[in-house]
Protein backbone atom coordinates (compact mmCIF):
# COMPACT_ATOMS: atom_id res chain seq x y z
CA UNK A 1 0.00 0.00 0.00
CA UNK A 2 1.88 3.21 -0.57
CA UNK A 3 2.09 6.05 1.44
CA UNK A 4 0.28 8.61 1.87
CA UNK A 5 1.92 12.74 2.10
CA UNK A 6 5.28 10.60 1.61
CA UNK A 7 7.99 12.15 -1.41
CA UNK A 8 11.13 9.78 -1.90
CA UNK A 9 13.64 11.55 -3.92
CA UNK A 10 16.96 10.09 -5.52
CA UNK A 11 20.28 11.92 -6.23
CA UNK A 12 22.37 10.40 -8.65
CA UNK A 13 24.40 8.42 -6.51
CA UNK A 14 22.27 4.76 -6.73
CA UNK A 15 19.15 5.60 -8.31
CA UNK A 16 18.91 1.86 -9.00
CA UNK A 17 18.58 1.79 -5.38
CA UNK A 18 16.15 4.37 -4.72
CA UNK A 19 13.63 2.66 -7.33
CA UNK A 20 13.72 -0.07 -5.80
CA UNK A 21 12.54 1.21 -2.45
CA UNK A 22 9.74 3.45 -4.38
CA UNK A 23 9.08 0.14 -6.18
CA UNK A 24 8.33 -1.35 -2.75
CA UNK A 25 6.47 1.10 -1.20
CA UNK A 26 4.45 1.24 -4.24
CA UNK A 27 5.16 4.98 -4.92
CA UNK A 28 6.85 7.04 -7.61
CA UNK A 29 10.11 9.15 -7.02
CA UNK A 30 9.53 12.47 -6.35
CA UNK A 31 10.87 14.78 -9.40
CA UNK A 32 14.42 16.26 -9.22
CA UNK A 33 16.46 17.47 -11.51
CA UNK A 34 20.32 17.56 -10.53
CA UNK A 35 22.66 19.37 -13.05
CA UNK A 36 26.45 21.20 -12.79
CA UNK A 37 27.41 24.54 -13.47
CA UNK A 38 30.17 24.19 -16.51
CA UNK A 39 32.68 25.09 -12.98
CA UNK A 40 32.05 22.58 -11.37
CA UNK A 41 28.95 24.00 -8.70
CA UNK A 42 26.04 21.62 -8.06
CA UNK A 43 22.26 22.78 -9.04
CA UNK A 44 19.28 21.04 -8.12
CA UNK A 45 15.54 21.52 -9.03
CA UNK A 46 12.37 20.02 -7.05
CA UNK A 47 9.54 19.55 -9.56
CA UNK A 48 7.10 18.99 -8.03
CA UNK A 49 5.16 20.75 -4.88
CA UNK A 50 6.29 19.48 -1.25
CA UNK A 51 4.70 21.78 0.77
CA UNK A 52 3.51 19.89 4.39
CA UNK A 53 4.89 15.81 2.76
CA UNK A 54 7.67 13.96 4.63
CA UNK A 55 10.22 13.87 2.08
CA UNK A 56 13.39 10.85 2.30
CA UNK A 57 16.40 11.22 -0.04
CA UNK A 58 18.37 8.39 -1.31
CA UNK A 59 21.52 9.20 -1.63
CA UNK A 60 24.80 6.97 -0.25
CA UNK A 61 28.05 9.26 0.25
CA UNK A 62 30.27 7.05 -1.93
CA UNK A 63 32.53 7.54 -4.83
CA UNK A 64 32.95 10.28 -5.97
CA UNK A 65 32.76 11.10 -2.21
CA UNK A 66 33.09 14.48 -1.81
CA UNK A 67 30.66 15.26 -4.94
CA UNK A 68 27.67 13.15 -3.39
CA UNK A 69 27.84 14.57 -0.24
CA UNK A 70 27.70 18.02 -1.25
CA UNK A 71 24.59 17.21 -3.71
CA UNK A 72 22.87 15.59 -0.69
CA UNK A 73 23.61 18.93 1.38
CA UNK A 74 21.87 21.08 -1.58
CA UNK A 75 19.03 18.59 -2.52
CA UNK A 76 18.09 18.39 1.77
CA UNK A 77 18.24 22.30 1.80
CA UNK A 78 16.19 22.89 -1.74
CA UNK A 79 13.49 20.82 0.04
CA UNK A 80 13.89 22.71 3.62
CA UNK A 81 12.85 25.87 1.25
CA UNK A 82 9.88 24.15 -0.22
CA UNK A 83 8.50 23.84 3.12
CA UNK A 84 8.79 20.56 3.46
CA UNK A 85 7.37 18.57 6.69
CA UNK A 86 9.85 16.67 7.15
CA UNK A 87 13.39 15.66 5.79
CA UNK A 88 15.05 12.51 6.62
CA UNK A 89 18.12 11.43 4.29
CA UNK A 90 18.61 8.18 3.66
CA UNK A 91 22.28 7.27 3.41
CA UNK A 92 22.91 3.55 2.84
CA UNK A 93 26.75 3.67 2.94
CA UNK A 94 28.22 7.05 5.14
CA UNK A 95 31.32 8.28 3.43
CA UNK A 96 34.06 9.23 5.78
CA UNK A 97 32.94 7.02 8.40
CA UNK A 98 36.46 5.55 9.02
CA UNK A 99 37.29 8.71 10.24
CA UNK A 100 35.67 8.56 13.37
CA UNK A 101 38.50 9.65 15.88
CA UNK A 102 41.67 11.07 16.09
CA UNK A 103 44.35 8.58 14.93
CA UNK A 104 47.63 10.79 15.36
CA UNK A 105 48.05 14.54 16.35
CA UNK A 106 46.52 17.20 14.05
CA UNK A 107 44.63 15.16 12.07
CA UNK A 108 40.93 15.71 11.64
CA UNK A 109 37.95 13.85 12.72
CA UNK A 110 36.01 14.25 9.66
CA UNK A 111 32.66 12.20 10.54
CA UNK A 112 31.51 14.34 13.15
CA UNK A 113 32.11 17.25 10.53
CA UNK A 114 30.08 15.22 7.76
CA UNK A 115 27.41 15.13 10.23
CA UNK A 116 27.47 18.55 11.85
CA UNK A 117 27.34 19.54 7.76
CA UNK A 118 23.89 17.72 7.49
CA UNK A 119 22.34 18.81 10.79
CA UNK A 120 22.75 22.45 9.08
CA UNK A 121 21.78 21.46 5.87
CA UNK A 122 18.13 21.01 7.45
CA UNK A 123 17.98 17.37 7.64
CA UNK A 124 15.24 16.00 10.59
CA UNK A 125 16.57 12.21 10.97
CA UNK A 126 19.30 10.10 9.53
CA UNK A 127 18.98 6.78 8.09
CA UNK A 128 22.28 4.72 8.02
CA UNK A 129 22.94 0.84 7.10
CA UNK A 130 25.83 -1.02 9.31
CA UNK A 131 28.30 2.13 9.99
CA UNK A 132 31.65 1.77 10.08
CA UNK A 133 31.67 2.92 13.76
CA UNK A 134 28.29 3.15 15.95
CA UNK A 135 29.20 5.54 18.17
CA UNK A 136 28.97 8.21 14.93
CA UNK A 137 25.27 8.24 15.86
CA UNK A 138 25.99 10.24 18.63
CA UNK A 139 27.39 13.32 16.46
CA UNK A 140 23.76 13.76 16.05
CA UNK A 141 21.75 15.91 17.87
CA UNK A 142 18.83 14.83 15.42
CA UNK A 143 16.77 11.23 15.30
CA UNK A 144 19.33 8.60 13.71
CA UNK A 145 18.17 5.10 12.46
CA UNK A 146 20.76 2.35 12.44
CA UNK A 147 20.02 -0.41 10.35
CA UNK A 148 22.02 -3.41 9.85
CA UNK A 149 21.82 -5.82 6.79
CA UNK A 150 22.33 -8.98 8.60
CA UNK A 151 18.59 -9.94 7.61
CA UNK A 152 19.16 -9.79 3.92
CA UNK A 153 22.08 -11.73 4.26
CA UNK A 154 21.13 -14.34 6.80
CA UNK A 155 17.87 -14.82 4.07
CA UNK A 156 20.44 -15.61 1.24
CA UNK A 157 22.54 -17.75 3.69
CA UNK A 158 19.98 -19.65 4.87
CA UNK A 159 18.30 -20.30 1.24
CA UNK A 160 21.64 -21.33 0.16
CA UNK A 161 22.03 -24.41 3.18
CA UNK A 162 24.46 -22.29 5.62
CA UNK A 163 24.22 -23.41 8.80
CA UNK A 164 25.47 -25.69 12.07
CA UNK A 165 28.41 -26.78 10.01
CA UNK A 166 29.28 -23.59 8.81
CA UNK A 167 31.88 -21.10 10.62
CA UNK A 168 31.37 -17.22 10.52
CA UNK A 169 34.74 -15.35 10.37
CA UNK A 170 35.74 -12.10 11.61
CA UNK A 171 38.55 -10.72 9.37
CA UNK A 172 39.61 -8.67 12.67
CA UNK A 173 39.38 -8.18 16.12
CA UNK A 174 36.62 -5.19 15.39
CA UNK A 175 34.33 -7.03 13.49
CA UNK A 176 33.43 -9.66 16.42
CA UNK A 177 30.69 -8.59 17.19
CA UNK A 178 28.91 -8.15 14.03
CA UNK A 179 30.15 -11.90 13.08
CA UNK A 180 28.92 -13.05 16.39
CA UNK A 181 25.67 -11.72 15.76
CA UNK A 182 25.69 -13.86 12.09
CA UNK A 183 26.92 -16.73 13.73
CA UNK A 184 24.36 -16.85 16.83
CA UNK A 185 21.59 -16.68 14.36
CA UNK A 186 22.78 -19.17 11.85
CA UNK A 187 23.08 -21.56 14.37
CA UNK A 188 27.27 -21.76 13.60
CA UNK A 189 31.06 -21.52 14.95
CA UNK A 190 32.70 -18.71 15.50
CA UNK A 191 36.53 -17.63 14.34
CA UNK A 192 38.83 -14.71 14.42
CA UNK A 193 41.31 -14.00 12.07
CA UNK A 194 44.34 -11.82 14.32
CA UNK A 195 45.63 -9.42 11.93
CA UNK A 196 48.29 -6.75 11.90
CA UNK A 197 48.19 -3.24 10.04
CA UNK A 198 51.60 -1.99 9.14
CA UNK A 199 49.92 0.69 7.26
CA UNK A 200 46.92 2.02 5.36
CA UNK A 201 45.15 -0.12 3.04
CA UNK A 202 47.94 -2.78 3.62
CA UNK A 203 47.19 -5.82 6.02
CA UNK A 204 49.36 -8.87 7.10
CA UNK A 205 47.44 -11.84 8.70
CA UNK A 206 49.21 -13.74 10.86
CA UNK A 207 46.63 -17.00 13.04
CA UNK A 208 43.40 -17.59 13.04
CA UNK A 209 41.65 -18.34 16.43
CA UNK A 210 39.12 -21.07 16.02
CA UNK A 211 38.76 -24.21 14.40
CA UNK A 212 37.97 -24.01 10.54
CA UNK A 213 39.53 -27.64 9.11
CA UNK A 214 37.13 -29.03 7.00
CA UNK A 215 34.46 -26.33 7.24
CA UNK A 216 32.54 -23.57 4.79
CA UNK A 217 33.68 -20.25 6.37
CA UNK A 218 31.58 -16.99 5.63
CA UNK A 219 34.08 -13.55 5.97
CA UNK A 220 31.65 -11.01 7.38
CA UNK A 221 32.69 -7.47 7.08
CA UNK A 222 31.23 -4.26 6.83
CA UNK A 223 33.53 -2.73 4.34
CA UNK A 224 35.47 -3.79 1.17
CA UNK A 225 37.80 -1.17 -0.11
CA UNK A 226 41.16 -2.34 -1.65
CA UNK A 227 40.06 -5.81 -0.81
CA UNK A 228 43.50 -6.68 1.11
CA UNK A 229 42.08 -7.96 4.54
CA UNK A 230 39.76 -9.92 2.75
CA UNK A 231 41.86 -11.90 0.67
CA UNK A 232 44.38 -12.73 2.98
CA UNK A 233 41.91 -13.79 5.34
CA UNK A 234 40.70 -16.35 2.44
CA UNK A 235 44.37 -17.22 2.24
CA UNK A 236 44.95 -17.78 5.69
CA UNK A 237 41.44 -19.81 6.23
CA UNK A 238 42.34 -21.83 2.85
CA UNK A 239 46.15 -22.67 4.79
CA UNK A 240 44.31 -23.22 7.64
CA UNK A 241 42.37 -26.50 6.18
CA UNK A 242 38.98 -24.61 5.32
CA UNK A 243 36.76 -26.76 2.72
CA UNK A 244 34.57 -23.31 1.05
CA UNK A 245 35.54 -19.43 1.71
CA UNK A 246 32.75 -17.66 0.37
CA UNK A 247 32.63 -13.73 2.11
CA UNK A 248 29.31 -11.21 2.78
CA UNK A 249 30.58 -7.58 2.73
CA UNK A 250 27.77 -4.70 2.82
CA UNK A 251 29.45 -1.86 1.06
CA UNK A 252 31.13 -3.21 -1.78
CA UNK A 253 34.13 0.17 -2.17
CA UNK A 254 35.99 -2.31 -3.87
CA UNK A 255 38.73 0.48 -5.36
CA UNK A 256 41.89 0.12 -6.89
CA UNK A 257 42.53 -3.55 -7.76
CA UNK A 258 40.50 -4.95 -5.45
CA UNK A 259 37.58 -6.94 -8.19
CA UNK A 260 41.49 -8.46 -9.40
CA UNK A 261 42.22 -9.47 -6.10
CA UNK A 262 39.00 -10.82 -5.37
CA UNK A 263 39.38 -12.83 -8.93
CA UNK A 264 42.73 -13.78 -8.06
CA UNK A 265 41.93 -14.92 -4.27
CA UNK A 266 40.76 -18.32 -3.49
CA UNK A 267 37.46 -16.81 -2.08
CA UNK A 268 34.38 -18.76 -4.19
CA UNK A 269 31.90 -16.43 -4.07
CA UNK A 270 31.74 -12.58 -2.75
CA UNK A 271 28.27 -11.51 -1.66
CA UNK A 272 27.63 -7.92 -1.71
CA UNK A 273 24.91 -5.47 -0.85
CA UNK A 274 23.97 -2.84 -3.47
CA UNK A 275 24.50 0.62 -1.24
CA UNK A 276 26.89 1.64 -3.42
CA UNK A 277 26.35 1.29 -6.91
CA UNK A 278 28.62 -1.39 -8.59
CA UNK A 279 31.63 -0.66 -10.89
CA UNK A 280 31.03 -2.50 -14.41
CA UNK A 281 34.33 -4.57 -13.45
CA UNK A 282 32.38 -5.84 -10.30
CA UNK A 283 29.06 -6.00 -11.95
CA UNK A 284 31.52 -8.60 -14.58
CA UNK A 285 33.35 -10.95 -12.27
CA UNK A 286 31.68 -14.50 -11.85
CA UNK A 287 32.68 -14.04 -8.29
CA UNK A 288 30.68 -11.16 -7.10
CA UNK A 289 27.42 -11.16 -6.77
CA UNK A 290 24.43 -8.15 -5.63
CA UNK A 291 21.73 -8.42 -3.38
CA UNK A 292 19.52 -5.55 -2.59
CA UNK A 293 18.73 -3.83 0.00
CA UNK A 294 15.50 -2.04 -1.60
CA UNK A 295 12.73 -3.96 0.72
CA UNK A 296 14.89 -3.40 4.05
CA UNK A 297 15.39 0.63 3.60
CA UNK A 298 11.59 0.59 1.77
CA UNK A 299 9.89 -1.32 5.02
CA UNK A 300 12.92 1.22 7.26
CA UNK A 301 10.99 4.47 5.79
CA UNK A 302 7.01 2.57 6.11
CA UNK A 303 7.72 2.54 9.39
CA UNK A 304 9.69 5.68 10.20
CA UNK A 305 6.27 7.48 8.52
CA UNK A 306 3.89 5.37 10.73
CA UNK A 307 5.61 5.92 14.24
CA UNK A 308 6.19 1.94 13.99
CA UNK A 309 9.19 0.11 15.53
CA UNK A 310 12.32 -0.07 13.62
CA UNK A 311 14.60 -2.45 15.53
CA UNK A 312 11.62 -5.44 15.38
CA UNK A 313 13.45 -5.57 11.36
CA UNK A 314 16.02 -7.50 12.75
CA UNK A 315 14.59 -9.15 16.25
Amino acid sequence: MALNRVCIFSGNANPELASEIASHLDTQLGQLRVSRFSDGETFCEIGENVRGLDTYVVQPTSSPVNENLMELLIVCDALRRASAASITAVIPYYGYARQDRKVAPRTPITSKLVADLLVAAGIHRIVCVDLHAGQIQGFFNIPFDHLFALPVFLEDFAARGYGKETVVVSPDAGGVERARAYSKRLGASLAIIDKRRERANVSEVMHIIGDVTGRDCIIVDDICDTAGTLCNAARALKDGGARRVVASLTHGVLSGPAVQRINDSPLEEVVVSNSIPPSEEARASSKIRFLSLGKLLGEAIRRIHNSDSVSTLFV
